[in-house]
């Protein structure tokens, strides 16, 4: 905006000086050229005069040294004929046999005056002739021609067009440093208040905009920081409740779950079932609180990304698809589902940290597994395509309706066919994938997969460093993956209760 009004006043600037400079150029050439005319006037009046009283006296000596006298001092050549173009004195070089005197002359001798028309510049070169009758009212006694050099005179409109140019210049500097001062005097507080709604859009920390610029926009920052201030104050204490919420109740839940397990061994067989339930509950409540603290961070952190710079994130993708899919594939084998790993042998980069695109990776293979159903057939895929790397998981079990798809990431939605199959899920998942490549300037893409099944692919912009060797995996202990303890005991339980993406079909 900034570059746009200062390219307006600019362009006012430079017609407004334009519209002053160039007429007053103008008028400097015609004024000086005034000048000259009227100058070499004069002299060709007075030599008529003299041409008048040697016509009447016949003594032609004075018209003779005068007009000898006058070219020695200027260098300007004369010619004074009489009414017979009979010349009386030639001086300069130039004679009356001339053809362009002889027109000149001519003029003169029917009583015509000949001067130059047109005003000087500064390129102007050569000499003007200038012809003028001798005698009184409509009697002739002679002619007089002057050939006039124009060079000082054009000499003299280079200076004053120099002057008014140095002028002019000064004046457009003093009028953009004045349009410069006033576009950040305006624009200033409006860059301001743009990166505070940036700010506040991304739900970070508010801080206060200084007040500044023109009495409107005083009152527009001062309106925007009430406004912002109850904003970020609410989404604060809103962030604060869904973490406290979180954390507060995993004492609870543990106490909870310790005083059932102890229950337990008093329990009749009998009750088995009841305590198979609850426990159940207890996972799924585990998992929920997990996931809405998972997606609460990943909310926060795509806010930070959408107005802060973290060029330097990258990580090799095949190197983080293969570690996954290393977790993954005892699990798939467990459940009875096939898992295959497709990536280039080149490491592929992309704009973000291994840890992201390995939470990311989890959960597209955590429903996969979840949802496909036996002996499904599951593809992990890592490819470039265009400007980003995809990442893509693709199944042959049930999949989803077309209506179904557009659902998907919305949060806590979970398939019918799921809920009535009793699978459990928190409908978080693909919406904390969203936040999570969203923050990255990807995208996620769900699809029906070929000939059946579900194809999930997440899209991450390629890193433009190509230092694949500072990438790296993803360790154990950094994402929510499953655990090789919990697994060995019972790996089908774990694929129920962990959910990542909550259970979307």
């Amino acid at each position: 905006m900034r570059t746009r009004v200062q390219a307006a006043l600019l362009l006012f600037v430079v017609i407004a000086v334009a519209a002053f400079a160039v007429p007053l150029l103008l008028f400097t050439a015609s004024d000086r050229t005034q000048q000259l005319v009227l100058a070499r006037s004069a002299d060709l009046d007075r030599f008529a005069s003299l041409m008048d009283q040697a016509e009447q006296t016949g003594d032609t000596s004075a018209v003779t040294a005068e007009a000898r006298r006058y070219t020695q001092l200027y260098g300007e050549p004369l010619v004074v004929t009489d009414t017979r173009r009979t010349p009386i004195v030639q001086t300069g070089g130039m004679r009356a046999a001339d053809p362009a005197v002889g027109r000149l002359l001519d003029a003169a001798l029917r009583n015509q005056t000949a001067h130059p028309t047109g005003a000087l510049r500064p390129w102007s070169k050569g000499s003007r002739m200038f012809a003028e009758p001798a005698g009184t009212g409509t009697r002739v006694s002679g002619a007089v021609v002057l050939r006039a050099s124009v060079d000082t005179a054009a000499e003299d409109i280079t200076r004053r067009w120099a002057a008014v140019l140095a002028g002019t210049a000064l004046v457009a500097v003093a009028c953009t440093v004045l349009a410069r001062a006033a576009t950040r005097w305006v624009v200033s507080p409006l860059r301001r208040l743009d990166r505070a709604v940036g700010q506040l859009a991304a739900g970070l920390p508010h801080e206060q905009t200084r007040a500044g610029g023109p009495p409107e926009l005083r009152q527009l920052a001062t309106g925007f920081n009430r406004m912002a201030g109850t904003v970020t104050a609410a989404l604060e204490q809103q962030r604060r409740l869904v973490a406290d919420t979180s954390h507060q109740m995993r004492n609870p839940m543990a106490a909870l779950r310790l005083r059932v397990d102890a229950l337990h061994r008093h329990l009749p067989a009998s009750a088995d079932r009841t305590y198979t339930g609850v426990t159940t509950e207890l996972d799924r409540l585990e998992t929920l609180l997990d996931d809405m603290l998972t997606l609460a961070t990943a909310e926060h952190r795509a806010g930070e990304l959408a107005v802060t710079d973290d060029s330097d994130a990258h990580c090799d993708v095949a190197a983080v698809a293969t570690a996954q899919y290393r977790l993954w594939e005892p699990v798939a084998h467990r459940t009875g589902t096939r898992l295959t790993l497709h990536t280039a042998a080149n490491p592929v980069m992309a704009a973000c940290t291994d840890h992201e695109l390995a939470q990311i990776t989890d959960i597209l293979l955590d429903n996969a597994i979840k949802y496909a159903g036996p002996n499904a057939e599951i593809s992990l895929r890592c490819t470039v395509e265009g400007r980003h790397v995809a990442l893509t998981v693709s199944d042959d079990g049930p999949g989803l309706t077309s209506e179904e798809l557009t659902q998907a990431t919305t949060r806590f939605w979970r398939s019918g066919r799921q809920r009535q199959d009793g699978t459990t899920g928190t409908g978080l998942g693909l919406a904390i994938v969203e936040q999570l490549l969203a923050g990255r300037g990807g995208r996620l893409e769900l699809g029906p997969g070929r000939p059946r099944g579900l194809r999930a692919a997440a899209f991450v912009p390629c890193a433009v460093t190509d230092a694949a060797d500072r990438g790296g995996t993803t360790g154990p202990g950094q994402v929510r993956r499953p655990s090789p303890g919990r697994l060995a005991a019972d790996p089908g339980a774990t694929a129920a209760r962990r959910d990542p993406r909550g259970g979307t079909r």
